[in-house]
């Protein structure tokens, strides 16, 4: 009893100690190292699982491995939009990036829907295409903002979870 009330007694004479928030020019940095990551995985994510399986015809009726190929498709798209949005929120720590996405965010939004059709096999060049060019003008604005992104494909195993 006498050790605890000694215990509390040092730790009240010490001075207390507030943990500083960073600095606005460190949150910038880590919100576009942090946009430059998802940005990249989406991009990534969606040539990979997306674009070029597209390309390659495997999304046509009759293509052998067509329903797996839609099932991988379907959860990097879901995977995508899931990152971009990650991608806007960390954009918005970063005023150049932020005016920079802007014009992108109903385009990422349109995305929503992407995955399930594509699981189910409703997509056409047009969806590919939008979905290529949406990738293309948020690697535009990160660019445009000094913050490269560069494609990172995730595995499989990372889209579904």
């Amino acid at each position: 009893m006498r050790a605890q009330a000694a215990h509390a007694a040092a730790r009240a004479a010490l001075p207390q100690v507030e943990p500083s928030p960073t600095t606005s020019a460190e949150r910038q940095r880590f919100a576009k190292a942090r946009f430059v990551a998802n940005a990249g995985l989406a991009a990534g994510a969606t040539y990979q699982w997306i674009i070029k399986p597209y390309q390659q015809g495997k999304f046509r009726k009759g293509a052998s491995g067509r329903t797996f190929t839609l099932i991988k498709a379907g959860l990097a798209g879901a995977f995508a939009y899931n990152r971009l949005k990650a991608a806007v929120g960390n954009a918005q720590a970063d005023p150049l990036l932020s005016k920079a996405l802007a014009p992108l965010t109903a385009g990422i939004e349109s995305l929503k829907e992407m995955g399930a059709k594509l699981r189910s096999g409703d997509i056409d060049a047009a969806d590919i295409t939008s979905f290529q060019n949406i990738i293309n003008g948020v690697k535009d604005a990160g660019q445009s903002a000094g913050a490269p992104v560069k494609d990172q494909v995730p595995g499989v195993s990372e889209l579904g979870g």
